[in-house]
């Protein structure tokens, strides 16, 4: 018996009809060879039952034919019945592939809705892009294609949503290497008291540098990234992955050091992993990162004096001694906390009371996304 699989997938029961024409069989013929019930048997012929394995299986032995010949036919008429009714799968794929959707419309990035045409408007809008064959470019200029094929989909929305924030801060003076000079000089006088980071944000407006904290997305890692809007227009946005005083002060000088030096302009500098016990070692970082590092712990402590201290002290760090330092230095004694757990000098359990908290007073004066106490987009300027 020769059956063709034609293309159109017509139904099984058409082959079984002319089967029982050329054998001169009927129905009830084959309900009584198959010992089946004659109306499972219409069923099967007429197309409204779909043949099973076992099914399959007494067909073949009663017309001659493999099993699998019959399970094709049927498989290939039930996909025909399906083509070109209903794309969302596929189209709600690609979406997953180029941006974590979920944690996107959770956080009203994009709009939630059951509309996949509706939700594709949004990912493109989000994007910037037209349409979903178009590579997505992070650089304010098309100097040249930057390599994105490092940077997960959940940290590149979170770039995305950093630069659609940070288009929305006003700042109240221009950028220049002098206005960030006298940035730090400002910032310089902050690192003592904890609610003085409320200043933060308005210091940097006035150096011409726009500021915004992002909550991090689930397993992204990020810590901060400096980016340009244009090439007089700078960005820091920080992630407050971790909200402790020693991380905030040394993920906002890390991002600047970037920015003195220039860089993020054809390619966000995303920084994940700068501080705590998962921190990258800085002997495998490329030397953009480790100049940031170096600017940011010295910006942070004079690293002469930290070297003085722990001749001085090693290993006896008590608390008392750890206060009476960071006072003489002028910061918080989380910041020296954090700079002796970096350099292995005490384990990331010991003064962990000196690690505190620093997202209630920051956001409070910043443009940021992820909380619920999070500035309004209208209503936060540059002071």
């Amino acid at each position: 018996m020769a059956i063709s699989t034609n293309p159109e997938a017509f139904a099984p029961g058409e082959y079984i009809r002319e089967e029982l024409e050329t054998r001169g069989w009927s129905q009830l013929d084959l309900a009584e060879i198959l010992g089946r019930p004659p109306q499972a048997v219409n069923e099967i012929i007429t197309g409204k039952r779909a043949i099973m394995p076992d099914t399959a299986r007494a067909l073949a032995d009663a017309l001659g034919t493999s099993a699998q010949l019959w399970m094709n036919l049927e498989t290939a008429y039930q996909l025909a019945k399906l083509s070109g009714r209903d794309d969302s799968v596929s189209r709600k794929a690609k979406l997953y592939e180029i941006a974590p959707l979920k944690d996107m419309q959770k956080r009203g990035w994009i709009e939630q809705s059951s509309n996949i045409a509706v939700v594709e408007s949004q990912v493109l809008n989000f994007y910037g892009i037209s349409g979903f064959d178009q590579p997505i470019y992070f650089q304010h200029a098309a100097r040249k294609s930057t390599d994105h094929g490092s940077i997960t989909p959940s940290q590149l929305a979170w770039l995305y949503r950093a630069r659609n924030l940070a288009r929305a801060v006003s700042i109240t003076g221009p950028f220049s290497d002098r206005s960030v000079a006298e940035a730090l000089a400002e910032l310089d006088k902050l690192k003592a008291d904890i609610e003085e980071t409320r200043r933060v944000p308005a210091v940097l407006a006035k150096a011409g540098i726009r500021f915004v904290i992002v909550a991090p997305l689930p397993r992204s890692k990020i810590d901060g990234v400096c980016f340009w809007l244009d090439d007089k227009s700078p960005v820091i946005a920080l992630s407050l992955r971790f909200d402790r005083i020693d991380w905030f002060w040394h993920t906002l000088a890390h991002e600047i050091g970037h920015l003195k030096n220039g860089e993020g302009k054809e390619s966000p500098t995303l920084d994940t992993q700068l501080v705590g016990s998962d921190a990258q070692p800085f002997d495998q970082k490329m030397d953009s990162e480790k100049a940031a590092d170096q600017f940011a712990t010295g910006f942070l402590v004079d690293q002469s004096k930290l070297d003085n201290f722990i001749a001085r002290v090693h290993p006896l760090y008590s608390k008392v001694r750890i206060a009476a330092f960071a006072n003489k230095v002028q910061v918080h004694p989380g910041i020296v906390v954090g700079q002796l757990q970096h350099r292995g000098k005490i384990t990331f359990a010991h003064s962990r009371e000196y690690l505190a908290k620093v997202k209630q007073v920051v956001v409070a004066s910043a443009l940021t996304d992820g909380w619920d106490d999070a500035a309004d987009m209208s209503s936060v300027g540059a002071g």
